[in-house]
């Protein structure tokens, strides 16, 4: 197959969508499947990329991310789409990557790619104090309709999870077909977990070895909740003795710092490009600590799982998903109270059982990107081959 990739938010200095584009251009050359890439850049050009290719189209900057840059030259998408003749294409965002890819005259099957839930990141995070996230999402109706026109365009709508595909089916969205993301199991083991790193970053944080140490993996963004993380951390603090590392920036810094400000054993230790070292990071912690409720898959709670470390999160999402009992405890999304009970009803658990659980979910519950996108690929075939 040839499968185009209509993808308004690829970049080279971007994030998750980099990784997961670059690791479908890999995959799709191991399995001898073409993948090519439309995406915005700052001049037009052509290049081979991990066995595939990627095809840039001019547009200007992002204004608050100049990183990326604007989507909005249909009819040369539309020209390339025409010359490439793709047996799939897939629309990966709501917005112009997507409609572009919609109304394309050709002959393939059209996939849409769910990547994220505005509603979960936004309003959920703002309003979810105030009122149940079901009264969100009527609020925002208008958005689901939206969304729901857009998908009538597609034979498919790909999420990463059923709980994904449940939550769009109930919105009337087109054919939503989870195909589950996985994670890198050669990164995440907890064959790294090295007790010097454990015991150094206790002392950064003005702590013993018989202190607990809590780890975080997050964006610096309001949908993270991290002000809810430190505060439940506190909280608990103050009844054990705990310490918590959070890895990670992002644009809005200055409010995490400002959050994070006086709460005790506390340390933000930034970003790092070095993948091993923070697999070393996150195997040598005892319990790992999220605070978004929305996740479509929750890839870091995941890495954390296969790192053998028992997790508290959120109760919803797609965290709130991998949550096992047995080797998890949730609350409820905002609450630093419930938080902080949910921290030491896990600390008065016994951890080796939990562990033995962790390995249990990662080999047989947690899956790879292999995975992934064999799964990917064969929901293509048989779209192709019903079309045909």
């Amino acid at each position: 197959m040839k499968i185009i990739d209509v993808a308004e938010f690829y970049a080279d200095k971007g994030g998750g969508v980099k990784t997961y584009i670059n690791q479908k251009l890999q995959a799709g050359s191991r399995s001898g499947h073409e993948i090519v890439v439309i995406a915005p850049g700052k001049r037009a050009g052509e290049e081979e990329r991990f066995g595939g290719r990627v095809i840039w189209v001019p547009g200007p900057p992002l204004p608050f991310d100049r990183r990326y840059h604007i989507l909005w030259r249909e009819r040369m998408i539309h020209d390339i789409l025409d010359r490439e003749k793709p047996d799939v294409v897939e629309g990966s965002s709501p917005w112009t990557g997507g409609w572009f890819a919609a109304r394309w005259k050709g002959d393939a099957v059209k996939t849409f790619i769910f990547h994220q839930d505005p509603v979960a990141v936004y309003p959920h995070t703002i309003l979810g104090k105030m009122m149940a996230f079901s009264k969100v999402d009527k609020l925002f109706k208008f958005y689901w309709a939206y969304l729901r026109k857009l998908s009538q365009h597609f034979d498919a709508t790909i999420v990463s999870g059923d709980w994904l595909a449940e939550r769009l089916n109930s919105f009337q969205i087109k054919n939503p077909v989870a195909v589950p993301f996985g994670i890198d199991k050669t990164f995440s083991s907890p064959k790294r977990r090295n007790p010097e790193i454990r015991r150094k970053l206790l002392e950064n944080l003005g702590l013993s070895e018989d202190a607990t140490l809590l780890m975080g993996i997050s964006r610096y963004h309001p949908e993270k909740r991290l002000g809810t993380v430190f505060e439940g951390f506190r909280l608990a603090s103050q009844q054990r003795k705990m310490g918590l590392v959070i890895f990670g920036d992002g644009p809005f810094r200055w409010m995490v710092k400002r959050q994070a400000r006086g709460v005790k054993h506390l340390r933000l230790m930034g970003f790092t490009s070095n993948r091993e070292e923070l697999a070393d990071y996150l195997s040598s912690a005892d319990y790992f600590v999220h605070g978004s409720a929305a996740e479509t898959y929750g890839l870091v709670v995941a890495e954390a799982i296969c790192s053998g470390l028992p997790v508290v999160v959120p109760s919803v999402g797609g965290a709130g998903d991998l949550a096992d009992p047995v080797y998890s405890e949730t609350y409820k999304p905002g609450n630093a109270k419930a938080l902080s009970h949910a921290i030491l009803r896990i600390m008065d658990r016994d951890r080796d059982q939990m562990i033995n659980a962790c390995a249990h979910a990662a080999e047989h519950t947690i899956g790879t990107m292999d995975d992934h996108f064999r799964r990917l690929f064969q929901v293509y075939m048989k779209l192709t081959e019903a079309r045909k």
